[in-house]
């Protein structure tokens, strides 16, 4: 392995010496201030020439980088200060030539107008060669439309170096970076991915949420040999593949993984070599490890802690495959070495998962050897689905009785502590097992340029200043009108009247801890656009004087929907008489839009003719859904026509995470009952992979209707009380494809 190692990256080691020390020497760099000024220097760029943006904003600028620079003078285009020339707008980057490099952009406020923000390649022909991207950012540069599909880095050519770039909030459909092999010239491509910050990734709610992925189904079978090495991955969620290999060859080595959801799954291809990682989860859930399918790989020397992922999103999870499987299934597990590895208090280590009617082909002539498997409290780690004899167990060590491995499996006291890098290990240093103790942990401030901060964006609720409200006619409009992200709006006293909507473009709280009552006359009462959140407690709210129409809601969620995932929390408040007309309900979601968390807790719901949470807007059955997370805990709910939770999640995609519905010590009573309620129930819940329902009360109402659809979803229903209710009504439909 190190043999192949210092063969894919030695003329990459050429290249980072050249652009280091020589390659922006030469003649006085070529300095532009407009798009005109850049396209005619381009025509005349010469090996050694450097093209220099001046500071400032580019606005709507597509870039085209094409020359041919060599080995001793690179061609290199360079922000006059990096990290001081922004292209905004509908603006992109398209690289073609040899030896070629980029340093110091900022993309921000806007969106490419093509299917990449930068391209290793200006058309099918022209692709980039021994070339560079580094230094540069990609910050939020989303469209707007969380549907409408792109990539921001997409490696095409051969030899290529990405590295100490800044990638965050990538928020719409599409891989946040992709390395393509879909021509011959693409192919046994030895690109280098190294030292980038991988910064957050809100969750998707669909597929198509991959930060990184190498290769594609249809030439997953051709090497891509490409080194993904020392990136740091912070809180990487989009979907369940944080990395998605899907080529041969690849080297995966020294990276971080710092409270990502999902896996570095090896989805299609063989050969390829995890190494030498750190994956940590702390506690957060849906972190997870490694995911192994095909042929050859090896995962080793890697160390996981506090993973709580589990099936696909499992510490170290090994699939099933499909007999004589298709390229874009799930081939046979063949000859995988899993050796090294250190597992500390993760939730789960999964062997041949996946298991079904269509996934029988179990793991052959693969090894478990001489890892640590350590359990704080003692339970076992594994979870075994189907036969395992084609894996051997050879030299583990645990503290805990494992169900697998056998004698290749041993079970002893072990003390662990933490080593300089800041890693348990065990105290007796006579282990050999697990991990090499010189692992080194990446740090972040190693990652990305040094000119570019990585901190939160992130506004919280209650966070900013608190503005006094009295009561009277929209007075909450003019008090909106003066707040800003994070402040709260403090209701006195009294009855509040709306005649206008709230449109709520970013989290604020209204909050009172005295007796109000605010009635609307619109057709709703807020309205949440893109990057609005919202959160109401002690409050009351009447439709008694809301608009005599259809449809109706009390929280509407903006019909061009959410590129920003929102969140709506409820908290000992009233809301009654929602009657006026048919079809009127609390929370109106709408397709594209996406919630991070729906929570209402000790409040009540009364006379509402539609549901109190309408989330069945993405009908599409492609997976996609409208809320990560919905918890109802202590609230009364009743003459609810439509249902209490109507949440759906259609197909058989098994790429995310949610929905997670959680419902406990609920009062229901006389709901589902109406004649448009087409579920005929008062609760429907389709395709909740996690659906915990336990200690409610459900009176003279509408049965409860769960449809699992895809993968084996947790489903738990305990100590609910039925009145005069029809008994749960369990549908099961398994169609994975």
């Amino acid at each position: 392995m190190k043999t192949k190692a210092t063969h894919l990256f030695f003329p990459l080691l050429i290249l980072l010496f050249l652009v280091s020390g020589g390659a922006f020497a030469g003649e006085k760099p070529v300095l532009v201030r407009t798009l005109e000024e850049y396209h005619q220097a381009l025509k005349s760029l010469q090996p050694g020439d450097t093209l220099m943006l001046a500071n400032g904003i580019w606005k709507d600028a597509e870039l085209v980088f094409k020359g041919k620079g060599t080995q001793e003078a690179p061609i290199v285009l360079i922000a006059e200060t990096p990290g001081k020339v922004f292209l905004e707008g509908r603006s992109n980057l398209r690289i073609g030539g040899e030896y070629l490099v980029v340093k110091g952009l900022v993309f921000q406020n806007g969106w490419t107008p093509s299917s990449e923000v930068i391209s290793f390649s200006i058309d099918s022909k022209t692709l980039a060669y021994n070339s560079r991207v580094t230094e540069c950012v990609i910050d939020n540069f989303n469209n707007p439309d969380r549907n409408a599909q792109d990539s921001w880095v997409m490696m095409f050519g051969k030899n290529n170096r990405f590295d100490h770039n800044h990638i965050e909030g990538k928020r719409n459909v599409g891989v946040t970076m992709a390395v393509r092999l879909n021509s011959e010239e693409s192919q046994d491509n030895r690109h280098q991915i190294d030292h980038n910050y991988f910064g957050p990734r809100p969750v998707l709610g669909s597929n198509g949420g991959e930060t990184l992925r190498v290769g594609t189904s249809t030439y997953s079978l051709t090497n891509s040999n490409t080194v993904i090495e020392n990136n740091f991955f912070d809180k990487c969620n989009g979907e369940t593949e944080i990395i998605s290999i899907k080529s041969g060859g690849n080297i995966i080595r020294g990276n971080v993984f710092f409270e990502s959801k999902g896996s570095l799954t090896l989805r299609h291809g063989n050969g390829n070599v995890v190494e030498r990682n750190v994956f940590l989860g702390n506690g957060k859930s849906e972190t997870g490890g490694v995911r192994v399918i095909n042929a050859d790989q090896k995962i080793v020397g890697n160390y996981f802690q506090e993973l709580r992922g589990e099936e696909f999103r499992a510490g170290i999870a090994v699939m099933n495959g499909v007999p004589n499987s298709s390229i874009n299934r799930y081939h046979q597990v063949k000859n995988a070495q899993i050796s090294h590895n250190t597992l500390v208090n993760v939730a789960k280590i999964e062997l041949a998962v996946g298991s079904d009617a269509e996934r029988t082909a179990v793991p052959v002539e693969s090894s478990f050897a001489d890892n640590l498997l350590y359990s704080a409290d003692g339970v076992d780690l594994f979870k075994v689905y189907d036969q395992i004899d084609g894996i051997s167990f050879q030299g583990n060590l645990a503290n805990f009785k494992a169900s697998a491995g056998g004698k290749g499996v041993v079970t002893q006291k072990i003390k662990m502590e933490k080593g300089s890098n800041g890693l348990l290990y065990p105290s007796d240093l006579s282990i050999q097992a697990g991990a090499p103790r010189d692992l080194k942990v990446l740090a972040i401030s190693e990652t990305g340029p040094t000119w570019y901060p990585k901190s939160s964006k992130e506004v919280v609720f209650g966070t900013g200043k608190s503005i006094p409200v009295a009561p009277g006619l929209n007075t909450l409009s003019e008090a909106l009108n003066s707040a800003k992200a994070g402040d709260v709006i403090l209701l006195d006293e009294g009855v509040f009247e709306q005649t206008k909507v709230l449109d709520i473009t970013f989290p604020i709280s209204f909050r009172s801890e005295k007796k109000v009552e605010i009635s609307f006359v619109g057709t709703h009462l807020f309205e949440l656009y893109d990057g609005g959140s919202l959160s109401l407690e002690g409050i009351e709210v009447t439709g008694e004087k809301s608009a005599d129409a259809a449809g109706n809601a009390v929280i509407k969620i903006n019909r061009s929907g959410t590129l920003h995932n929102y969140k709506l929390k409820v908290l000992n408040s009233r809301f009654s008489e929602m009657n006026v007309n048919h079809s009127f309900n609390f929370l109106e979601a709408s397709p594209a839009s996406f919630a991070d968390t729906v929570e209402i807790r000790n409040s009540e719901f009364r006379q509402f003719t539609g549901s109190v949470l309408s989330l069945r807007k993405e009908i599409e059955d492609l997976g996609k859904y409208n809320a990560e997370y919905v918890i109802l805990t202590g609230n009364q709910f009743e003459d609810v026509g439509g249902m209490v939770a109507d949440v759906y999640r259609g197909g058989t995609d098994e790429s995310t995470f949610g929905p997670y519905f959680i419902a406990e010590n609920n009062a229901v009573k006389n709901s589902g009952k109406s004649s448009r309620n087409k579920e005929s129930a008062s609760f429907s819940l389709v395709g909740v992979q996690w659906l915990v329902f336990s200690k409610n009360n459900l009176a003279a109402s509408a049965p409860v209707k769960v449809t699992e659809l895809v993968g084996k979803p947790f489903t738990c229903f305990s100590e609910n009380n039925y009145q005069d209710t029809p008994a749960l009504i369990h549908a099961k439909k398994q169609n994975q494809k």
